[in-house]
C-alpha cells in the first residue's frame, strides 16, 4: 500500500519528504546519526514536542539539543520527574506538588509527610538518581481520560495531583512514564534518562502549595543537571564565583547600601559611598540625555487615584500595590507612583502642541513603588521602591524608526562604558494568529514593527525575534546582556505605545492643520538604578569602572610627617575632580595598601620623603601593583586618559 508522504520544512528553508508518523528523532536520524544522538525534543509549529512522537501532517521542524534553551528546558523538566522517582524510591508514600523546569535547573514540591528533610540527605538522592539515569528508560507519553486519571491518583492518595486534574478538561490529560514513575504531565520529555549525566541538588526550601499560605507547605527541592560531568563542574565553579560576587555582600564590604527592618522591607538605604556612585550614574545619563535633546522633567511621587485608573496602572498593578492613600476630604485617594509615563502624558498635554514641536523627549529619574511580596524581594534586585531613568519620547509615526535608533545608540554607549559587551536585543513583536488582544491598527503596527526591525538592522545588533512577546500596545525591543559569569540580565527595554496617547486623548496639529495622536515611546537603558547597580557590581566584582568609583584615589603617607604633603595632593587631585581620601592611620604601608586592595579602590598614591621632595607620588594600581614614580600633572593626565576613552561617545 502507498505510504502517504508530509513535507517537513527545517530551520534554513530546506523541504524534505517524510511518511506520515515521522518523529522528530527519524528526521535527525536522516541527516545525522551525530544529530541523532544530541536531539532531545523537537519543536513542530512552534510547539515542543517529545523527539518521538508521531507527526502526521506537514510541519516546520526545528531540532532541539542542549544548545537550545528550549532544549535545556525539557532537559531539566525530565530531570525534575527523575527526582520525583528517585524520591519515591527512598521515601515511600510521599506525595507530590508540580516539578518545572525553572530559567537553571528544576524543582519539584514534595509533601513529606511527619518527615522533615535534611539537607545531608540531598547527596543520597542525587546518588539515586544517577543510578536510575544510568537504567536508559525511556519518557513514555501516554493520553489517558480524565476518569482514569482521577482513579489512578485516588488509588495512589495523592490529593495534589488530584487538585491538578480538577482544572484540566478530558481529552487533554496525559501521564508520563519511565521506569516505575508515573506522573501526570503534559511534557515534553528527553527520550530517555541516559542523557542525565551529572545531578546536583542545590538546597531545599518551603513553598505553600499553589502560593496560597492558606494551604500546606511543602518542601521545595532545587537540582540542576548535565549531559556532562564536565559541565555540572563549571556550573559550581560559577555558583562559587557568584557568592563572591554577590552584589549583598559587596554592598556591605563597600559600604554602598543597607536595609532596615523599621523602614521596610525591600526598601534600601543609600551609604554615602552608595550615593556617590548613583549620582554619577544619574549624572553620567542626564549628559547624555542633555546631548540626545532630552528635557529634564519632575514629577510627585504620588498621584491622584484617577490619573492611574485613565493609564490602567491602578487595574494591572491595584491589587499588588500599596494600598490608595485616603486624605481628608471624603473619596479623595491618592497613590504612590507604580509608574511614571502617567505623569508625563500630562506635562505633554499641558499645552497645544504642533507637528513642528515634535518629537519631544521628557526624561526623569524617577522613583517609583510596588508591593512585592515579601518571599520575592532580594537585595537591589527586587525592591519596593526603586527609581527608574525614565523617559518618554512623543513622536509622530513618521519619526519613530528614527527616534528608535537614536535610542539604540543610547542604550550602546551605556553598555560600553560600563564593561557590558555581551548582549542580544530581542525583538518582541505581535502573534500574528491572535491580534484581537493588541490595541490600535494593523496599520500602525505594521508601521511600529518595521520600524523596529530596521532600526535594529541598520545598527547591526544581533537579535532574536519572538513572536507574541509585545506589549498589548506596542512592540518593543528588550537587551539581554551577559554578565561576567556568563548570566543574563534584561538591561535596558525600548517600548512603542499607542495606547497611553490615546486614553490621555493625546493630540498634536498636523501639517494638515487637523488633529492627530502621537505615538509614545518608552525608553530605560539601566532599568532601575537598584537593579541596574547589583548587575554591575556582580558583574565587575565591585571593581568599578575608574570614572563611577565611589573612591577613586587613596592617598598612602610612609608616616605621620607625610600627612600634610599628602593633604596637598588630595586638594590638587580635587582641583581636577579625582576624589579620594587619605590613609592616616598609625599602621604600615603593607597593611594600608592591603586594606585599599580589599576595598578595590582603583589607584593608591604612596608618599614618603623622597615623593615629597621631588613632588611626586609613587602609584599603584587595584590588581595590577607598582605603576611608577609620576609627578601630580602626570598622574592626572593618565588617570583622566582612562575616563576620556571609557566614556568616549
Amino acid at each position: 500500500m502507498f505510504n502517504q508522504q508530509i513535507k517537513i520544512t527545517l530551520p534554513d528553508g530546506s523541504v524534505r519528504d517524510y511518511e506520515k508518523g515521522v518523529s522528530g528523532l527519524q528526521i535527525a536520524l536522516s541527516i545525522s546519526e551525530g544529530l541523532a544522538r544530541n536531539v532531545l525534543a523537537a519543536k513542530v509549529n512552534g510547539e515542543v514536542w517529545d523527539a518521538a512522537r508521531a507527526i502526521h501532517q506537514d510541519a516546520s521542524v526545528q531540532l532541539l539539543t542542549w544548545n537550545d534553551a528550549e532544549g535545556k528546558n525539557t532537559f531539566w523538566h525530565s530531570s525534575a520527574h527523575l527526582m520525583a522517582e528517585a524520591l519515591e524510591a527512598l521515601y515511600p508514600g510521599i506525595k507530590l506538588g508540580i516539578g518545572p523546569p525553572i530559567e537553571n535547573g528544576f524543582y519539584y514540591d514534595v509533601d513529606f509527610g511527619d518527615k522533615s528533610l535534611d539537607g545531608a540527605e540531598l547527596e543520597k538522592i542525587e546518588a539515586k538518581m544517577m543510578e536510575l539515569a544510568r537504567q536508559k528508560n525511556e519518557y513514555i507519553r501516554k493520553e489517558i481520560s480524565k476518569k482514569d486519571a482521577i482513579s489512578y491518583f485516588i488509588e495512589k492518595g495523592d490529593e495534589y495531583k488530584l487538585d491538578l486534574i480538577d482544572g484540566l478538561e478530558d481529552g487533554s490529560i496525559t501521564f508520563y512514564e519511565q521506569g516505575n514513575f508515573v506522573d501526570l504531565c503534559r511534557g515534553p520529555h528527553i527520550p530517555n534518562t541516559g542523557f542525565i549525566k551529572a545531578a546536583k541538588l542545590l538546597n531545599i526550601a518551603g513553598a505553600y502549595w499553589r502560593g496560597d499560605e492558606k494551604n500546606k507547605m511543602l518542601t521545595r527541592i532545587y537540582g540542576i543537571t548535565f549531559p556532562k560531568a564536565k559541565e555540572l563542574q563549571e556550573y559550581l565553579h560559577m555558583l562559587e564565583e557568584a557568592k563572591k560576587r554577590d552584589h549583598r555582600k559587596l554592598g556591605r564590604e563597600l559600604e554602598l547600601f543597607t536595609f532596615s527592618e523599621k523602614v521596610g522591607m525591600g526598601l534600601p538605604l543609600w551609604l554615602p559611598k552608595g550615593t556617590l556612585l548613583r549620582e554619577r550614574l544619574v549624572n553620567f545619563m542626564k549628559r547624555a540625555q542633555d546631548k540626545s535633546g532630552y528635557q529634564q522633567v519632575v514629577t510627585p511621587h504620588i498621584g491622584h487615584k484617577a490619573l492611574y485608573e485613565t493609564s490602567g496602572h491602578y487595574e494591572k498593578y491595584g491589587k499588588d500595590s500599596f494600598q490608595p492613600i485616603a486624605t481628608p476630604n471624603e473619596g479623595e485617594e491618592f497613590l504612590l507612583k507604580p509608574m511614571n509615563c502617567p505623569h508625563h502624558c500630562e506635562i505633554y498635554k499641558h499645552k497645544p502642541r504642533s507637528y513642528k514641536d515634535l518629537p519631544i523627549r521628557y526624561a526623569e529619574f524617577g522613583t517609583v513603588y510596588r508591593y512585592e511580596q515579601s518571599g520575592e524581594l532580594h537585595g537591589l534586585t527586587r525592591v519596593r521602591g526603586f527609581t527608574q531613568d525614565d523617559a518618554h519620547i512623543f513622536c509622530r509615526p513618521d519619526q519613530v524608526k528614527e527616534e528608535f535608533i537614536k535610542v539604540i545608540d543610547l542604550v550602546l554607549y551605556v553598555f560600553k562604558a560600563l564593561g557590558f559587551e555581551d548582549f542580544t536585543a530581542q525583538i518582541s513583536l505581535r502573534d500574528p494568529e491572535n491580534r484581537e488582544k493588541y490595541i490600535g491598527t494593523d496599520e500602525a503596527w505594521d508601521k511600529a514593527e518595521s520600524a523596529i526591525i530596521e532600526a535594529a538592522g541598520e545598527r547591526g545588533l544581533e537579535t532574536v525575534t519572538e513572536l507574541g512577546e509585545a506589549a498589548f500596545y506596542g512592540p518593543k525591543l528588550d537587551f539581554m546582556v551577559k554578565d561576567a559569569l556568563g548570566r543574563k540580565w534584561q538591561l535596558g527595554t525600548i517600548q512603542v505605545d499607542y495606547n497611553l496617547p490615546e486614553r490621555f486623548q493625546l493630540e498634536y496639529i498636523g501639517s494638515d492643520n487637523q488633529k492627530h495622536r502621537p505615538v509614545m515611546i518608552h525608553r530605560a537603558p539601566f532599568g532601575s538604578l537598584e537593579r541596574f547597580v547589583a548587575v554591575l557590581i556582580e558583574h565587575c566584582a565591585g571593581n568599578f569602572p575608574l570614572w563611577l568609583s565611589p573612591d577613586q584615589v587613596i592617598i598612602l603617607p610612609i608616616s605621620e610627617k607625610y600627612v600634610n604633603y599628602a593633604e596637598d595632593i588630595k586638594s590638587l587631585l580635587e582641583d581636577h575632580d579625582i576624589m579620594g581620601s587619605i590613609d592616616n592611620r598609625d599602621e604600615k604601608i603593607g597593611r594600608k595598601i592591603r586594606d585599599a586592595e580589599v576595598k578595590k579602590i582603583p589607584f593608591m598614591l604612596i608618599v614618603g620623603e623622597k615623593e615629597q621632595d621631588e613632588n611626586r607620588v609613587s602609584v599603584r594600581k587595584h590588581g595590577e601593583g607598582d605603576i611608577g614614580s609620576l609627578s601630580v600633572s602626570d598622574f592626572v593626565a593618565h588617570f583622566q586618559g582612562i575616563i576620556n576613552n571609557s566614556l568616549a561617545k
